[in-house]
């Protein structure tokens, strides 16, 4: 019987077997931000545990809440701070070079195909765009993995999510995940690993791979995957280039991580995406999705754009193509929060932040603070947001507040028209969307 790619991470990474079913792995890197991290470091020190695995394998950020707002926020960062320079962590990102740890970690060039990773971060399932196993775990299992550079999983069991098709103009890889949620549910994948495949995973860019890991977990799945490939290696080549003669020689070493043809399935998902229109959710679940044409007219009071699911440069691309010699509504707040420095500096030189500036939005330094209702974005009750976010619980962005969320593309034409709207008829320059 042959292996999907996540059996294959856990047999070459499988430590111990304590118990029937569930494996002790390895782990490559240990992520830490400064909302999660402080509660494990606080505990490891009150016990005497005041150690690290591997400093060159764990990565710090400041990023949910930079600059800080208020005595408690700055205490956090001071805490993760504190701990990276006691114990010589050498990749931890500070204000000035920090960024959303999702799309920062893969720019550093951290992540490899077939790495296990963990974070304290629901949202870490998104560096399985590289096929990694990259998992969202709790504080015990976290302090865990930076004392000892271990974690335990259930062997994993995997939900293959076939995406066939061409995406038309105007939809891009959130509506791809949001259908696919929109079919499975937030309960859907619980306890699976979600293997992305089919042509459109094969043409996507990792930064629309990423898009796909990120929601993941909002059907329940313990981590998003795709099989890595030349895209892979293209995008890793930087970080790669002493390891192989030429990216190519990257890719077909990378083949050994692909599920073998016999491997078997916990099911299987055919999503045909060639008529997929843009998608957008209402209600206060990431499975409560419609069609962007259902919602258009619902007014919103705020547009969002950024977050480790669209946040890179390729999603602010997208938007202001749509934005480019147009307004927003006046009644309408826009936020850009690009994802990482670099990605701010690309759309500098691109000349992108003028689009956004001139478009009338504001635009703020990399965070994640609009995202979970922390920073730079929060809604006051009653107020409706336009997101590029991730989750659309009760309260996220703020208490009462709710949130749509949607595509970069779909959220400038709402911008623009101050109501929910489809991003199609903005595509053609000197249209008149209504």
């Amino acid at each position: 019987m042959g292996q999907t790619i996540a059996e294959k991470i856990f047999a070459a990474h499988q430590r111990d077997t304590p118990f029937p079913g569930t494996v002790v792995l390895d782990l490559d890197v240990v992520m830490c931000h400064e909302i999660t991290t402080p509660v494990a470091i606080n505990d490891l020190v009150a016990r005497g545990l005041d150690r690290v695995f591997d400093a060159g394998r764990i990565k710090a950020v400041i990023d949910h809440v930079t600059p800080a707002k208020d005595s408690k926020t700055a205490t956090q960062g001071k805490i993760l701070r504190d701990w990276a320079l006691r114990h010589g962590i050498r990749d931890f990102f500070d204000i000035g070079r920090n960024g959303v740890c999702h799309a920062l970690f893969p720019e550093q060039g951290f992540i490899r195909p077939g790495y296990t990773v963990i974070m304290g971060d629901s949202h870490t399932c998104t560096h399985g765009a590289f096929g990694a196993f990259a998992a969202g775990i709790g504080t015990t299992d976290l302090e865990v993995g930076i004392l000892k550079g271990v974690c335990a999983f259930r062997w994993p069991q995997t939900l293959r999510v076939r995406l066939e098709g061409q995406l038309p103009p105007g939809v891009s890889a959130k509506d791809v995940i949001l259908a696919v949620i929109r079919k499975l549910t937030v309960k859907g994948a619980t306890d699976l690993v979600m293997e992305f495949v089919g042509p459109v995973v094969d043409r996507l860019s990792m930064e629309g791979r990423m898009t796909l890991c990120n929601m993941a977990v909002e059907a329940g799945a313990t981590c998003g995957i795709c099989l890595p490939d030349r895209v892979t290696a293209d995008y890793l080549w930087p970080f790669i280039k002493a390891d192989y003669p030429s990216p190519a020689a990257a890719a077909a070493d990378y083949r050994r991580w692909h599920s073998d043809p016999d491997a078997a399935y916990a099911g299987e998902l055919t999503l045909e995406v060639s008529d997929l229109a843009p998608q957008v959710t209402f209600g206060y679940k990431p499975d409560q999705v419609a069609d962007v044409t259902e919602l258009a007219g619902t007014s919103v009071d705020q547009v969002y754009i950024g977050s480790c699911t669209n946040g890179r440069i390729e999603d602010l691309r997208a938007a202001a193509s749509i934005l480019e010699g147009r307004r927003i509504a006046e009644s309408v707040r826009g936020i850009l929060a690009p994802a990482t420095p670099a990605v701010y500096r690309q759309a500098l030189e691109e000349g992108l932040i003028h689009i956004f500036l001139d478009a009338g939005f504001c635009v703020t330094n990399p965070t994640c603070g609009a995202c979970l209702g922390m920073s730079n974005g929060v809604l006051a009750a009653g107020e409706v947001c336009a997101s590029t976010t991730n989750r659309n619980f009760n309260g996220r962005m703020g208490k009462g507040g709710m949130v749509h969320l949607m595509s970069p593309q779909s959220a400038a034409a709402t911008a623009i028209l101050g109501r929910i709207s489809d991003p199609r008829p903005f595509l053609q320059r000197g249209g008149s969307p209504a």
